[in-house]
């Protein structure tokens, strides 16, 4: 830089792509930089500490300012003196709250248009979304931005989004301001804390085999270096405007209207439209069709998003997706866990990923045509994708399927089946006695228990099959057509002493407890374990109510079922429940602070 100091804000600094505009406006040594965001103060990984942004805060060509957009007098703090303002700030898209959104979005960013039309910025560029024209319905291929906002938002974060970008828009020409919004489109890249992330926990739960419509839907992502060149490549076409504006005095210049159509206008200095330029800094027919509107910014190489996401997958060492289910059968379920967020959502539960919005994206195409950006701004990625996917899956080492940590020791699932055969047959470990026992059990069930039998009869019935098995299978010479049959031991139908001791205690320990538990409720004074035992006596009940043939229907399934999805998805599961009991306690804290606050006021 040379010749008086020259700043520029970039709210959110701290967020994803911000980071890498922050890093990119340091390196191209355009302007001092403020970097605004909620922190109270900034915290800079090893890397960032050693790299040029390091270097820029101990120098001063870089500062860090807290502020909170939705106060004005923090937002007039932090804009003082700058030239240009960066607009990135904006919350989790992933977190469906309206008012979270709307205070942000659209009050922050009128603070935002406020305080730079009051401190005289020179220019002020939008972070957009590109969803801000999507409905989660229609697809989109190739479009451009003659596309109208959506009049059905796919979530409160798109259509606060529009809503600010519209306010950002309006704004362009008031006291000289010039102003200009970007569309980015699925960014990713290093740093990312959504899109990779979430990939890779889907992955681990198991997830990742699956994938929703049918998997040939089209889309743009862009690497986030793009769009950081992007909003860059924005200043600088909005400060040639208003330089060739600012030389018009005094002299007969002509200059673009139309930066993409080369169309002279010709100003004479005597002229009015001149006078009225000179008064307002700018006209508005010099700013008509420029650079005031809104731009798309992809890398510019569509791609199927089920490809882009397996490629992710497959770098980091995981699954690729492979199973396609429909929209539609996946998203009523969608709606159900959304409507169960709405409640709970205010007690802490966690945002979930099957939500209908999310479900919309997965399904749909949206690509969208950069050719505005490129002949208005001269705007074209500097990362091709493939670079980009390369160095993104070189930043997340940490993911990598192979840096995992592995189990140590057998499953809880395992311990609670007794980790023997029982535990490799219903965790499919040797998958031959699995199928076997499968079969065994689905002919009892056929033979003697669809038959509505009677106990007695049902255990007659096994043992008559039982006992002319054992007599035919006696007789059997030892090769039946060159195939060798193996007799059954005779010490198989022995009980030793020490498994007899065995069967006596464990039929032993559990009548004990019984017994114990008993001896304490005759003392009066555990009513915790008083309710323990009349919910289970409750649940035992319920479950002699239904019938044999029922629960034999319900408990096959879920016995080969339930133990292997709980060994595979143990922490995910684990994390749930714990989650659960958190928002249960809660919930219980809240009802009865509000019994307290009730009875105070009586």
């Amino acid at each position: 830089m040379s010749g008086e100091e020259r700043w520029c804000v970039v709210t959110g600094g701290r967020g994803f792509a911000a980071r890498h505009l922050v890093e990119m406006l340091i390196q191209y040594d355009l302007f001092s930089v403020r970097i605004a965001d909620l922190e109270p103060q900034i915290t800079l990984s090893t890397e960032e500490q050693n790299g040029a942004l390091g270097h820029a805060l101990k120098s001063g060509r870089a500062n860090y300012v807290s502020a909170d957009l939705r106060d004005k007098p923090q937002v007039l703090k932090v804009i003082e003196g700058a030239e240009v303002v960066f607009h990135m700030a904006a919350p989790n898209s992933s977190v469906n709250s309206q008012q979270l959104h709307y205070s942000v979005n659209v009050q922050g960013t009128k603070n935002v248009i406020d305080a730079c039309v009051e401190l005289k910025v020179k220019r002020l560029i939008y972070t957009s979304s590109a969803s801000v024209v999507f409905d989660g319905i229609h697809g989109i291929i190739n479009g451009d931005e003659s596309l109208p906002y959506t009049d059905k938002p796919l979530d409160s974060y798109s259509a606060t989004k529009a809503e600010g970008e519209a306010a950002i828009l309006k704004a362009n020409g008031t006291n000289g301001l010039l102003t200009c919004s970007l569309r980015p489109s699925s960014i990713f890249g290093p740093g990312d804390r959504l899109f990779v992330p979430s990939l890779v926990a889907a992955a681990r739960a198991g997830k990742s085999k699956f994938m929703i419509g049918d998997g040939n839907n089209i889309y743009d992502f862009t690497y986030v270096e793009n769009v950081a060149h992007a909003h860059i490549c924005a200043d600088r076409a909005l400060a040639s405007e208003q330089e060739v504006a600012e030389k018009a005095a005094g002299q007969h210049v002509s200059f673009n209207k139309n930066l993409c159509d080369g169309d002279m206008v010709h100003i004479n200095p005597d002229s009015e439209m001149l006078q009225k330029m000179l008064e307002n800094r700018i006209s508005e027919k010099f700013l008509e069709g420029n650079c005031e509107k809104a731009y798309f910014i992809t890398n510019m190489e569509p791609i199927k998003f089920w490809e882009f996401t397996s490629l992710i997958l497959e770098g980091l060492g995981y699954e690729r997706p492979r199973i396609k289910i429909p929209a539609f059968a996946v998203m009523p379920i969608a709606q159900v866990i959304e409507w169960i967020y709405k409640i709970f959502g205010p007690y802490g539960m966690k945002v979930p990923q099957l939500i209908p919005s999310r479900i919309r994206l997965l399904s749909c195409s949206r690509s969208f045509n950069c050719s505005k950006a490129k002949d208005r701004l001269g705007y074209a990625p500097i990362v091709p994708l493939e670079e980009g996917l390369k160095r993104t899956l070189e930043s997340y080492p940490h993911l990598r399927a192979e840096n995992q940590p592995k189990r140590e020791g057998p499953s809880k699932a395992s311990i609670c089946l007794g980790s023997g055969k029982v535990a490799d047959t219903l965790l499919w470990k040797d998958k031959k006695q699995t199928l076997i026992t499968l079969l065994v059990l689905v002919a009892i069930y056929y033979n003697f228990i669809a038959s509505q039998s009677t106990i007695v009869t049902a255990a007659s019935k096994l043992l008559l099959v039982v006992s002319v098995f054992l007599f035919i299978h006696g007789n059997l010479p030892e090769k039946v057509f060159g195939y060798t049959i193996e007799k059954i031991p005779m010490s198989y139908f022995n009980l030793s002493e020490e498994r007899s001791h065995q069967t006596a205690l464990s039929m032993a320990s559990p009548w004990n407890a019984a017994v114990n538990v008993l001896k304490s409720l005759c003392k009066g004074n555990d009513w915790s374990l008083f309710f323990q035992v009349v919910i289970s006596l409750l649940i035992l009940s319920f479950l002699g109510a239904i019938s044999f043939q029922t629960l034999f229907i319900i408990g096959l399934p879920v016995a080969f079922a339930a133990f292997y999805l709980y060994e595979k998805n143990e922490q995910a599961i684990d994390s749930m429940f714990l989650e659960a009991l958190s928002l249960g306690c809660k919930m219980k804290s809240d009802i009865t602070k509000k019994v307290v606050g009730s009875k105070k006021k009586d």
